[in-house]
């Protein structure tokens, strides 16, 4: 066996390493680096506040039991119009409906005590203080009934408000808490998209201005609103403020859907842009003879894609799109 030819074959590969190295070192230092170069357009400049949010009823509540329970029944089902007051829902009231029956037949029992009492205390057979126990018992009776019924009451989860049920979840034998919601009730229209925008962008949202809306499952839709309202209090610990987005009753949107809102804070029409990526530090660098040079530009209307330019820059000039790292000004740059 041959053990000698690997110690000829490393130094040949640090030979060719080399030689690739020298030859990279050489083409960065005398050739001319590939960027992508582009001239100012004209178009329509936008500005806008990008959020998230969901589309939700204007009118709507999420209800729930009052108290713990077992289901016993569900009154309506989704789909259904209900009105305010109506009986969705009822728990197992049986314990709650007996101990009702049991102070009943006790009020009747202190009620006719008490028509015995008084005519007995008027006959002068029995002293007036028997009548006066009597009465109060009764009244203690009335006042332990009234309380058990409302139990019973609560017992009844009721719509609070007129509306459709938009969902419904909960079935007989499930035990629900407070804290359980059982029913969305809403009116279908109108509908709304509830964002967060972050606190740093606030100051730049106000009522009336109009909204551009993503949804997944509309991707070639155009969807627009208008914002409506802005929580005067923002939220301290997420940092955002809550706004309303009103939309237009033909909006194909459904409650529930999460979207993408881009909220305009400002536009202009026939604006010379260039894409955002191609400024840095508020410079970009334009093409000279091949070479990289650094220009200060003077930017107006801020987009997320494309920035407005206001001064520094001529119709025909050529700047890199996108600078790559490590280019600098004075370097030898070629188009892509």
């Amino acid at each position: 066996m041959n053990t000698r030819k690997p110690a000829r074959i490393i130094p040949v590969i640090l030979v060719v390493a080399a030689l690739a190295a020298g030859a990279v070192y050489a083409l960065n230092r005398n050739g001319a680096r590939a960027v992508a170069l582009v001239s100012p357009q004209r178009g329509m400049a936008v500005e806008a506040v990008y959020a998230t949010g969901t589309v939700e009823p204007e009118n709507w509540a999420k209800i729930g039991p009052v108290t713990t329970g077992r289901i016993a029944e569900m009154l309506v089902d989704e789909g259904d119009v209900v009105k305010r007051g109506q009986h969705l829902a009822r728990l197992d009231d049986r314990e709650a409906s007996a101990k009702v029956n049991e102070l009943e037949a006790r009020a009747v029992y202190w009620r006719e005590e008490l028509a015995r009492a008084k005519t007995l205390a008027d006959s002068g057979i029995r002293p007036r203080e028997s009548a006066q126990k009597a009465k109060s018992e009764y009244d203690q009776a009335n006042a332990a009934i009234n309380a058990a019924r409302q139990r019973r009451t609560d017992l009844l989860v009721i719509a609070p408000l007129d509306g459709v049920v938009l969902r419904r979840d909960g079935e007989p034998g499930e035990v629900v808490k407070p804290e359980n919601t059982i029913f969305w009730i809403g009116e279908s229209r109108p509908l709304r998209i509830t964002a967060d925008v972050d606190e740093e962008d606030i100051a730049l949202v106000a009522s009336g201005q109009k909204v551009l809306i993503k949804a997944d499952a509309f991707p070639d839709s155009g969807l627009g609103g208008t914002i409506d309202h802005i929580t005067p209090k923002g939220d301290p610990v997420n940092k955002t403020f809550r706004v309303r987005v009103r939309l237009p009753d033909d909006t194909p949107l459904l409650i529930g859907m999460t979207t993408e809102i881009n909220i305009i804070t400002a536009e202009k029409a026939d604006a010379w842009l260039i894409p955002a990526s191609a400024v840095v530090n508020g410079a970009v660098l334009v093409e000279q003879d091949g070479h990289a040079q650094t220009r200060p530009v003077v930017l107006g209307i801020k987009g997320r894609d494309r920035v407005e330019i206001l001064s520094g820059l001529a119709a025909a000039e050529r700047i890199v799109a996108s600078p790559p790292a490590g280019l600098k000004a004075g370097d030898r740059i070629k188009a892509q």
